[in-house]
């Protein structure tokens, strides 16, 4: 596909834009105008007078607890500014000792701050809930009411005062210690593939990121993505075993965790920070296993569509486009600007914010983390967003995506430093909200049968990776959580062995695991950075087509409630937001909505399927 100019500048490099490789975010502004370290010191200046109010939380009143979270809502936000200009800097040039440095600094100078305040979160948690109650009903604790009210979820959990700070000043050096370890080790991967083509005549090979060999699994060519596969296996194995040992710390280090604070599972922790019960966490993923069968009826006409008797895992990806579709920058952004403006001029509005000023990193570097995220930041700045561009339609749909995140940080902005933010099970709502819109947009303009079979399927593709891959390796961090705490340390072959049951229960006969796919769970982050988090992708993305189902529905007529629901971030529980928008969140039966408009998807990509011939 040619790269657009449309609204861009006549003197468009091709390529640049192709590549993204002049789209870099400018973190100075976080700033202020001030050093990382003038930030720290500021901080400390705000932890030394907060320290002041030890033993008095027991005797606020609303006007004197609303005076000290507004101070620490401040201390939040020079804390969060020296903290995301360190982090986003890391991100993208790991291998950058200097910025590892800094990003280091600033963790260790944050846990000690916050080791002065545990006091207040302990005083707090000890105060009768009758007091509470009273305390919380005052106009003039709003702002953080439903914060304080969610940080009382962890009574049962807590320690000692002395017991919470060793623990939080072991962590700078424990698990964040490997989970920084980790992320470089990934970020380092490379990938030996033939230098920039797709023959296999080609003998001279050049490392390449992870992301780009990942990227080559959607090339229509089976000879590519079978090279590819096993470029990106010969990529992991170097330090497989590193990797392996990094995993079984912190799934040791876990299980100590939640015994000393008495989590009844793995997962508890994750589930009361989701502001989810265990059970119903549990009647989401039975509810997504008991649909496998949608992937697997779905790889078994992908084989038909690539003329293959049975698809192997490196084939799940591939295109079933007679060509692979490129995209430039400037062509892609119009698209997902122009989607956005279908539904809403303001959403276009904070769009065209992120792409004029310098809020988003796109190209591939040397030691940029993989994958793609939204950093919300501060509420007293904006978001930005990281990607990795290799110019695939997946690409375009990420970029909505991520811009989704963006959009809902940066309407969130004036609920402030505690109700920004949103419990994972619903972060994703507005990211897939956006990118199914961009897709519907796709779809719309497409008419001819094969283009439309190859839109409709990379949409359903999304889908299964979002909602049933998702499940699946949540049912492998159960598997290897449960596998360290009764049986110990894990091998390469353990981890090998659970990757492969639970992605094989998803995948069925349909598809055959080779060998080489066996390391693949290695390069995964979520694992390491944050355990349980994955099964939120399903939650998520169930929810968000649900919500479009109301869109489609109500039309016009949506719009407002879809903003309200952005504009109030984390200010109430999961199902008060969820009923902004007509969704009950309490019902068991729930997911089946969801699960019904990707298995109706499937009956459109069967029908095109016909259509097209194939």
């Amino acid at each position: 596909m040619s790269t657009s100019t449309e609204g861009t500048s006549s003197a468009v490099d091709v390529g640049s834009d192709l590549t993204a490789a002049n789209i870099a975010w400018d973190l100075e502004p976080l700033l202020a105008g001030q050093t990382v370290e003038e930030l720290l010191q500021r901080a400390e200046a705000l932890a030394a007078e907060l320290a002041g109010l030890r033993g008095t939380v027991e005797k606020m009143d609303a006007a004197a607890l609303a005076k000290a979270m507004h101070r620490f809502a401040d201390l939040q936000d020079v804390l969060g500014r020296a903290g995301s200009y360190s982090s986003l800097g890391f991100a993208t040039n790991s291998l950058d000792a200097t910025r590892g440095a800094l990003a280091q600094k600033v963790q260790e100078r944050a846990t000690a701050i916050g080791n002065t305040l545990l006091f207040f979160d302990l005083e707090w948690a000890a105060l009768a809930d009758g007091r509470v109650d009273m305390l919380l009903v005052d106009p003039l604790l709003e702002f953080c009411a439903h914060h304080l009210r969610g940080e009382r979820r962890y009574r049962p959990h807590l320690l000692s005062e002395p017991e919470e700070k060793m623990l939080s000043e072991k962590s700078v050096t424990g698990r964040n210690a490997w989970a920084r370890l980790f992320g470089e080790l990934i970020s380092a991967i490379e990938v030996p593939l033939p230098n920039g083509a797709v023959k296999l005549e080609a003998v001279k090979l050049e490392a390449v990121k992870l992301e780009e060999g990942l990227a080559r699994l959607s090339h229509p060519d089976r000879a590519v993505r079978a090279e590819a596969a096993d470029a990106v296996t010969a990529g992991l194995l170097p330090g497989l075993r590193t990797r392996a040992f990094v995993f079984n710390t912190l799934l040791a280090d876990k299980a100590a965790d939640d015994r000393l604070r008495s989590y009844p599972s793995w997962v508890s922790s994750r589930n009361l920070a989701n502001e989810a019960s265990d059970s119903s966490v549990a009647a989401l993923v039975e509810a997504v296993i008991g649909r496998y069968d949608i992937p697997q009826r779905w790889y078994r006409l992908k084989a038909q569509l690539l003329g293959l008797p049975k698809l192997t895992d490196y084939d799940r990806n591939a295109s079933v486009a007679a060509e692979t579709a490129s995209f430039g920058w400037a062509e892609a952004t119009d698209m997902v600007r122009g989607s956005y403006a279908s539904f809403s001029p303001e959403l276009e509005h904070i769009v065209s914010e992120f792409l004029a000023n310098s809020w988003i990193d796109a190209p591939l570097r040397p030691g940029k983390r993989p994958g793609a995220f939204c950093a919300y930041t501060v509420p007293s700045h904006h978001p930005y967003v990281l990607l990795n561009w290799t110019g695939q339609r997946r690409d375009v749909l990420t970029l909505a995506h991520e811009l989704g995140h963006g959009i809902h940080a940066y309407l969130a902005r004036p609920q402030g430093v505690y109700h920004m933010g949103t419990p994972l099970t619903l972060a994703e709502t507005a990211s897939v909200f956006g990118e199914t819109v961009t897709f519907g947009r796709l779809l719309a303009d497409t008419t001819e049968p094969a283009h439309r079979l190859a839109l409709l399927a990379e949409s359903l593709e999304g889908a299964i990776a979002t909602v049933f891959r998702q499940t699946a390796m949540n049912r492998f961090e159960d598997a290897v959580h449960t596998h360290r705490r009764t049986e110990g340390e894990l091998s390469i072959e353990d981890f090998a062995q659970h990757w492969t049951v639970t992605q094989g229960a998803m995948l069925g006969d349909a598809v055959e695991i080779t060998e080489g796919y066996k390391s693949w769970w290695s390069y995964i982050p979520h694992f390491i950075n944050t355990p349980g988090y994955v099964y939120a992708y399903a939650y998520g993305q169930l929810l968000a087509l649900s919500v479009y189902r109301e869109y489609e529905a109500q039309g016009e007529a949506f719009v407002p409630r879809y903003l309200e629901l952005l504009r109030s971030g984390g200010s109430l529980p999961p199902e008060e937001l969820g009923r902004i928008v007509g969704c009950d969140l309490s019902d068991p039966s729930f997911w089946d909505g969801g699960l019904a408009i990707i298995d109706h998807q499937l009956e459109l990509a069967t029908e095109a399927a016909k259509l097209a011939g194939r």
